[in-house]
């Protein structure tokens, strides 16, 4: 087995002296699609804070790569839940992309063939490529999304780490964007954060209960009653999870084919 791209070890954190984040483990392999779930002030964001190497945590480690959090970020793209862009800024959606290239000691300076070609790639993975140049105003909230995407794509990462990814979306058109999705796992490992857990439950291979604890559940396929019976966690040190996996296997659980 190769080693797992993120490896998180009895990682805590917390603010301002109250707890967020637990004895957390963790490893993320090559080739995973992970939801992670739980309720609001769970944790969620936090923790993929710490494997962004933005915080650290108070004790445990978390490696990416081999190497400290901080020091392999370029191995992760990122797009956070509340994407700061301003709509009426005329940019396009190639501008932005070309972002995802820039690094914070390099000075802004026109883009070189190369970096439009590797931006033009990102779009077409995200089915943007027509859009290129078009103002980031005249799209869609969903159209937007991919573009963001797009940008985390385009320095080729080997995780994708989305915070609430569907929440510009309208309901009809989340269940295209996973599938979107999926299809991209097949080039990168991918951990999105979801409160849309009757869509996303077909298309993700394993699930991350966390509300300060963390419980990892192995799972090729996630059905919509499991995912019911475990939303919101609880704060106790069992997860419901657990609880449905070992009543209710047979029912609830399906194997790897289906």
């Amino acid at each position: 087995m190769t080693p797992p791209i993120v490896e998180i070890k009895a990682v805590s954190f917390a603010y301002n002296a109250q707890s967020v984040l637990e004895d957390v483990n963790l490893d993320i392999r090559e080739g995973n699609f992970i939801a992670m779930i739980g309720p609001n002030g769970g944790g969620k964001t936090t923790l993929l804070k710490l494997v962004l190497g933005l915080i650290k945590p108070d004790t445990g480690v978390i490696r990416v790569l081999g190497q400290p959090a901080e020091k392999a970020a370029h191995a992760i793209g990122y797009v956070p839940q509340d994407v700061h862009v301003n709509r009426n800024f005329p940019i396009t959606a190639m501008d932005v992309v070309l972002m995802g290239k820039l690094r914070p000691k390099n000075r802004w300076t026109r883009s070189a063939a190369r970096d439009r070609r590797d931006a033009l790639d990102a779009l077409a993975q995200m089915g943007m490529a027509a859009y290129a140049d078009c103002k980031i105003g005249e799209l869609s909230g969903g159209q937007c999304q991919r573009v963001f995407i797009a940008r985390a794509l385009v320095t080729k990462p080997r995780l994708l780490l989305l915070d609430e990814p569907t929440a510009s979306i309208d309901t009809q058109g989340q269940a295209e964007f996973f599938s979107l999705l999926k299809a991209l796992n097949r080039d990168v490992s991918i951990l999105v954060v979801s409160h849309d857990l009757m869509v996303i439950s077909t298309y993700v291979k394993t699930v991350a209960c966390v509300n300060r604890r963390l419980h990892y559940h192995n799972q090729a396929e996630i059905t919509a009653e499991m995912l019911e019976t475990m939303y919101p966690c609880t704060d106790d040190e069992v997860c419901p999870v657990e609880l449905v996996a070992h009543g209710l296997p047979h029912r609830v659980l399906k194997d790897h084919n289906g």
